[in-house]
């Protein structure tokens, strides 16, 4: 079997695109679920409805439907989005919907007293997450997160419904111009295998440092 049914500069050109879709994807979702899970768990009720009822919406729904909506519907409401923009953009609002719900378990775990101790103390709400609650909450969350940015990766393969040219479309173009789909789809599904296992390696030994810090 020839593993070289794919052009190499096409693959590597593809292999970016993947990247590129999970990697900004992760961040801006890391960024924005914590604000989402911040809102969670606020004492001002219209803030915490409506971050419930974001990621009710956004865990209750296929991701593909939201990847189209945005690409395909938006532009009916007058907004267009180029490709990779809008699938990073459905990719951002999807995660963060379920990182928030990672990172607030992970803050919810922290032990009441702590939240009183440092308020006793007179530190600000802003310090104490800085300071207590976050460094521990990232700690206990973190195998879900690192789940999550394992499951995002793979998820980059629907961008190819909406025309990116991510590793998925590439193997798909090879497959259909060589008709040589097992060859073409066995790389492309190396190629997820070997980012997955690469992003493993680094949550094991991020997890094993951080659990260090509270040996």
């Amino acid at each position: 079997m020839d593993f070289l049914a794919l052009p190499m500069p096409a693959l590597l050109q593809g292999l970016a695109v993947t990247l590129l879709l999970g990697l900004v994807s992760f961040v801006l979702g890391s960024g924005l679920g914590t604000l989402v899970a911040l809102a969670r768990i606020s004492a001002f009720l219209p803030l915490r409805l409506a971050a419930i009822g974001y990621v009710s919406v956004f865990r209750g729904t296929p991701l593909l439907i939201q990847i189209m909506l945005v690409y395909f519907g938006l532009p009916q409401l007058g907004v267009r989005i180029p490709p990779i923009p809008a699938a990073i953009l459905t990719f951002t609002l999807y995660s963060a919907a379920y990182l928030s719900e990672n990172l607030r378990g992970g803050i919810l775990a922290v032990d009441k007293g702590q939240w009183e101790a440092a308020h006793s103390m007179g530190m600000t709400y802003r310090r104490i997450l800085g300071r207590i609650i976050f460094p521990q909450a990232i700690r206990t969350a973190l195998p879900a997160i690192g789940n999550r940015f394992v499951a995002l990766m793979k998820d980059t393969s629907l961008a190819s419904v909406i025309t990116v040219v991510e590793l998925t479309r590439v193997a798909e173009s090879a497959g259909s111009s060589s008709f040589r789909y097992i060859e073409a789809f066995v790389v492309a599904a190396i190629g997820y295998w070997l980012i997955n296992t690469a992003l493993s390696l680094g949550q094991t030994a991020l997890e094993r440092h951080m659990g260090r810090a509270y040996a």
